[in-house]
């Protein structure tokens, strides 16, 4: 090949020619700070900080004033957290989320725990499913909030974020979801989901680095997570990244416009990955996720190998990269620590080729037989 083969769009995705485009003239021409409104550059910023907040919420079935721009997809899913947390604490002191969830959610969590908190890590099927049964089962008089992703960033797996917000509602208990790695994949509403809040990530979705969003439902309260001015209507301080706002809203904007041609065009890519290397595809699962586990090998070996070969994978999520214990995700769907060590996720994208999926399914299998040759776990396996 003669450019790298990229299968790690879900650690982060190329920004579009189109969304660079947009956030150019707030580098140059209105590169006024949004919050001084008492001359026209300032007001020309804060003109266009109210259009990208309105675009975002048509994208999102929302109002305008329930869109609150982020630095991250983390920061919205700390926010959520710590802040519902914080502002409920009258009413009780306990959280139910999975034992899949991304480390910004389980981190957030665990801190919350040393601060007097409980929290609830919901068990997962085979496929990493959470039961609806299992949550109502896990509410108490204590529950303040539910925290699920809406699909899974290292095995895929979509989740039943509406019938658990139902669920959420009917017992009077707020609900969130990290939607970071549904949208671009998915059609994504928070009105038809149903849930009280939920977190964006723009360059998850061919947009720029550094912005996010949390949308947060007229009527539920939270408290702030980063102090010192008024942005955000009061909620966050921090001066507005107008640029990464309009990128954001014009990356949201493509991927919903394109959603069907796009989702079509990666199934298709996916299954023929799957298929060329392994079993068939399962159900209820993002059109462009593939995670295998080797037996034998070490998930760190086969990227090496595979990278000098020039294909771009991971094994896990981008965020735990640097951590040497298998996916606590692999692990809840019943792994044992021997195969999620062997773990490889490949994820592709809208612009991945044939081509790329057929060097990859050529390239992968004499690696793993070498990589096998080489362990001391194999010798003698039939």
């Amino acid at each position: 090949m003669n450019k790298p083969v990229y299968m790690d769009n879900n650690a982060t995705t190329c920004m579009k020619r189109e969304v660079l485009e947009a956030m150019l003239p707030y580098y140059t021409d209105i590169y006024g700070n949004a919050s001084s409104r008492f001359y026209e550059t300032g007001r020309r910023a804060e003109k266009a900080v109210a259009e990208f907040r309105e675009r975002v919420a048509a994208q999102l079935g929302v109002k305008a004033n329930e869109v609150y721009f982020t630095s991250s997809g983390c920061e919205a899913d700390n926010w959520a957290i710590k802040g519902i947390a914080d502002a409920y604490r009258d009413k009780g002191n306990h959280i139910i989320t999975s034992s899949i969830e991304h480390h910004a959610v389980l981190g957030a969590c665990e801190f919350l725990e040393k601060h007097g908190f409980e929290v609830t890590y919901l068990p997962v099927d085979e496929a990493g499913r959470v039961n609806p049964a299992d949550v109502e089962a896990a509410i108490t008089d204590k529950t303040v909030l539910i925290s699920v992703m809406t699909a899974n960033n290292e095995i895929g797996t979509i989740e039943p974020i509406a019938e658990i917000a139902k669920i959420a509602k009917a017992h009077g208990v707020l609900m969130h979801t990290d939607a970071v790695q549904a949208i671009g994949h998915m059609r994504v509403n928070a009105k038809e989901l149903g849930v009280d809040m939920l977190s964006v990530s723009a360059h998850k979705f061919h947009g720029p680095k550094g912005i996010g969003v949390l949308y947060i439902r007229n009527g539920v309260r939270i408290s702030n997570l980063i102090h010192g001015g008024g942005q955000e209507r009061g909620k966050r301080a921090a001066t507005e990244n107008v640029a990464g706002m309009a990128g954001l809203c014009t990356a949201l904007e493509l991927a919903n416009r394109d959603l069907e041609k796009n989702v079509e065009h990666m199934t298709e890519m996916r299954d023929r990955l799957i298929k060329g290397i392994s079993d068939p595809v399962g159900k209820d699962r993002l059109c462009n996720n593939v995670n295998f586990s080797f037996r034998y090998v070490e998930g760190e070996s086969i990227l090496m190998l595979l990278d000098m070969k020039g294909i771009e994978a991971s094994s896990g999520s981008a965020c735990a990269s640097g951590s040497l214990d298998p996916s606590h995700v692999l692990l809840a769907i019943g792994l044992p620590h021997e195969i999620a060590h062997g773990s490889l996720r490949l994820s592709v994208g809208e612009d991945t080729t044939a081509e790329e999926v057929d060097y990859v399914i050529e390239t992968l299998p004499p690696i793993i037989e070498r990589l096998r040759k080489m362990s001391p776990l194999f010798e003698g396996v039939e």
